[in-house]
């Protein structure tokens, strides 16, 4: 697990952004291939995986945002927004999950989306040795 900074084009210009890496692979990549079902579905293949990462020092460490004490929140019952829209605003098509800690690990689960009802199960639930986690989080200090 690692938190990188990527420069990503957001419409509003280049910006630095937080993405979660899982084994080497992007969050966004891992997101993009579970939608893809769905986006075809719908006729609109370009909708899957049109996130980014998070701007903003609000999530970077020392921030406990991935760490169950959400900055940002979409549905406002406990989820994490992970990434945000393509277009630099979060608010506008964010991926969410439910983030629980405990003393060894840390869970995501529950992953939902703000404007579509698919399903995620393709995306398991990802559990994370505390420590290391919270070493790639303090890895995000500016």
């Amino acid at each position: 697990m690692e938190f990188r900074t990527v420069e990503e084009e957001l419409g509003v210009g280049v910006r630095p952004t937080l993405v979660p890496y899982l084994s080497g692979v992007s969050l966004l990549d891992l997101v993009r291939k579970a939608e893809l079902p769905f986006a075809r579905r719908e006729g609109s293949r370009g909708l899957a995986g049109s996130y980014a990462g998070l701007l903003g020092e609000e999530v970077r460490w020392p921030s406990r945002h991935y760490l169950g004490n959400p900055v940002l929140s979409w549905f406002g019952d406990g989820d994490t927004v992970l990434l945000g829209c393509g277009c630099g605003d979060w608010g506008c098509w964010p991926f969410t999950a439910l983030v629980t800690v405990d003393e060894d690990t840390v869970t995501w689960s529950g992953y939902r989306t703000g404007h579509r009802d698919w399903d995620y199960r393709e995306l398991r639930d990802f559990t994370f040795d505390r420590h290391q986690y919270e070493e790639a989080l303090r890895s995000t200090a500016r």
